[in-house]
């Protein structure tokens, strides 16, 4: 399932477009979590600061094998053994990992796909109940310097209704603002 509108600019300003630090800290992305996955590792932009935080293993999964490559080099280099990087198409493969076996999944910048309430569901597939569903997305705002067109660009109360769409997710945070660019949603795998 390759993404409308998901080509990826060059990787400094790719990263340039995010506070991962600050992220990590309103989301609370932290070393509470164990086992975690993630959908779209692009160049390991969340991947590899989320290894070093984490006492578990992030399985990330891309549907392109140049960013599976870039991202997995980078965690070799880095000396994080707990990255597991594959190229697959989690809708048609899944993430790789037993369901309800995860602290958590990464939905960052994604959904804009054709089917949100399906990678919705997938992801909510893998995490244990009380899990978390992170989300991130760009902002509707067509200043921003990247991110889908407006048409396809989800608003907040969109993911909130996806969410429930699935059965399976319920928000637990407000809307968290994630300056400069970005807005994000933490959803649980409630019963």
């Amino acid at each position: 399932m390759k993404l409308r509108e998901s080509g990826m600019p060059e990787e400094t300003y790719w990263e340039s477009l995010f506070n991962v630090r600050m992220i990590f800290e309103r989301m609370k992305i932290d070393d509470s979590l164990k086992d975690i996955v993630e959908l779209g590792c692009g160049y390991g932009t969340f991947t590899i600061p989320i290894a070093r935080r984490i006492g578990g293993v992030i399985t990330t999964t891309d549907i392109d094998p140049e960013m599976v490559a870039r991202t997995a080099s980078r965690a070799k280099d880095e000396g994080l053994p707990n990255v597991v990087c594959r190229v697959a198409d989690v809708l048609s493969d899944g993430f790789g990992v037993a369901e309800e076996s995860q602290d958590a999944c990464l939905l960052f910048n994604i959904l804009h796909g054709e089917d949100p309430v399906r990678l919705l569901t997938e992801g909510a597939k893998t995490v244990r109940q009380g899990g978390t569903v992170y989300v991130i997305h760009w902002r509707h705002d067509p200043k921003t310097p990247r991110g889908p067109t407006m048409d396809i660009r989800p608003h907040p109360e969109q993911i909130v209704s996806w969410a429930r769409a699935t059965g399976r997710l319920a928000p637990v945070s407000e809307v968290l603002d994630l300056p400069p660019w970005h807005y994000g949603l933490k959803l649980t795998h409630a019963a």
